[in-house]
């Protein structure tokens, strides 16, 4: 279903309260993200009824239209052109920002609110994470059949430098998220990858370039925001320009190598060692309650606070093994949505599960979430089942020893068949996980067909009249 972006987003503004209500515009890889500056504005039953949009999600300080893969992208360019029309009023603007900055400190948690910043600062490095590890993996055959051998250092070269600088990108991204100078949060995250830090004892102990990781670079760019806030309103204006980047550089810098280094160093190992006896000691129960509960974690949208795990896991043993478990999930709800399209002969559900289905099979589970299972409601916990079982398929096999990950993150589904590694060769590896994906495609519409409380209509009354007809029974006669 071909969707016209600037008409979209044309039906959307005024839905929204006109570009005057609203704040910030972004994008993630399905979801239009407004900042609203009052969100009761919105007409949500109407928004919901727009071509194209596939769901809403109603957040603190967030107003989330739900469009799919792809057309998302379109929609918010022809948004951001609407929106910065002149007709959008400066002081309204920043009247608006001032309400919604008011409202997000009274009705949201510092917790749920932690977890926003948090995605936001890594979930802008997915398109390298994507295509460098997209890289690697290509790179990796080519190593292991001998072809292109003088290609083969330079593409290394090219599918490794993100990772090795990732931490700049973080810093970078943190401290424009929390309030700092970016250029001054990815100076002091530098350090984390510095070679020079190999020469620096703490703690006993000496430290070794990238030590804490991606966990270390954003530690070290919130204590330099942080160490900048103080000096703003401390620092003579004459001498800010000079002494506040130099004083948040050394005491960011010092604080990171004497002290958020080492404890960063430790919480990555043991991010590293919990995952890795996750699932070797208890693979198919977890694989069994993570492929489960990551649905309601998509649906609300917090499925990006995982991408420190995942980027950790893959800074230190070249790929997660939590995501294929993870993955699982969407998998269960391709079976779950299969199986209301044989159910329920609905032309509207039919149609949306026809546009979401192929965004499904890639694993972007939102399309099926909003459009199909959660305003069915039982579909929705039966796609978690089918999402349990793979999980758990996976989970079984890593604890014989035959581990599944993958050396990026971002795709799921089908698409994560180029990004996959194991420990056991990549045929071994690329069979289990089609195994899983198999096993929650299967769960997910059984047990939906069963218990997805979706059934097709029952016969017409007159038809059941005209059988007891003909078998003889007795019809009322008109009075």
């Amino acid at each position: 279903m071909h969707i016209d972006s600037s008409s979209t987003a044309a039906a959307i503004l005024p839905l929204v309260g006109g570009p005057a209500n609203v704040t910030s515009v972004a994008h993630c890889m399905t979801r239009l993200r407004l900042g609203l500056a009052d969100p009761s504005r919105a007409d949500e039953e109407a928004l919901r009824a727009v071509p194209g949009v596939l769901g809403l999600v109603v957040d603190d300080g967030s107003y989330q239209v739900v469009l799919g893969p792809g057309v998302v992208t379109r929609v918010t360019a022809a948004f951001e052109l609407l929106v910065a029309r002149p007709s959008a009023a400066d002081e309204l603007g920043a009247r608006g920002a001032e309400l919604r900055e008011e409202r997000r400190r009274n009705n949201a948690t510092p917790f749920r609110s932690w977890l926003r910043r948090l995605a936001a600062v890594f979930v802008p490095l997915i398109p390298a994470l994507i295509g460098c590890g997209i890289l690697a993996g290509v790179n990796g055959l080519l190593l292991n059949t001998g072809l292109l051998p003088g290609l083969t250092p330079a593409l290394a070269a090219v599918a490794s430098a993100f990772m090795a600088l990732i931490a700049v990108f973080v810093g970078l991204n943190t401290a424009k998220e929390f309030g700092g100078t970016p250029v001054l949060g990815g100076a002091v995250a530098a350090i984390v990858v510095h070679p020079g830090v190999a020469k620096v004892t703490a703690f006993g102990v000496t430290l070794a370039p990238g030590q804490g990781g991606v966990l270390g670079a954003l530690a070290a760019a919130l204590l330099a925001t942080r160490v900048e806030k103080w000096c703003r309103g401390r620092v003579p204006e004459a001498l800010d320009v000079l002494l506040t980047p130099a004083l948040t550089v050394l005491v960011a810098g010092l604080g990171t190598l004497y002290g958020l280094m080492y404890a960063a160093g430790a919480v990555s190992s043991a991010i590293g060692a919990a995952a890795n006896w996750l699932l070797t000691t208890t693979g198919a129960f977890a694989g069994l309650v993570l492929g489960g509960l990551f649905l309601p974690l998509v649906m609300l949208g917090l499925h990006q606070t995982l991408i420190p795990v995942h980027t950790t896991l893959i800074e230190q043993q070249g790929y997660t093994v939590l995501l294929p478990v993870l993955a699982m999930a969407g998998a269960g709800q391709v079976g779950a949505a299969v199986a209301v399209y044989v159910r329920l002969p609905d032309v509207s559900i039919r149609t949306t599960i026809r546009a979401a289905l192929p965004a499904g099979l890639l694993g972007v589970g939102e399309p099926l979430i909003y459009g199909v299972s959660l305003p069915l409601g039982r579909p929705f916990l039966t796609a978690c089942a089918g999402g349990a079982a793979g999980g758990a398929f996976v989970g079984f096999f890593a604890m014989l020893g035959d581990k599944v990950g993958t050396t990026a993150i971002g795709p799921s589904g089908w698409a994560l068949f180029p990004l996959l590694a194991g420990n056991r060769g990549l045929g071994l590896t690329a069979a289990i996980y089609a195994g899983g994906l198999l096993t929650s495609y299967t769960v997910g519409f059984a047990a939906t067909y069963a218990f997805g409380g979706v059934r097709r209509p029952a016969d017409p009354p007159k038809k059941k009249t005209a059988e007891a007809t003909k078998a003889g029974a007795p019809t009322a006669k008109a009075g």
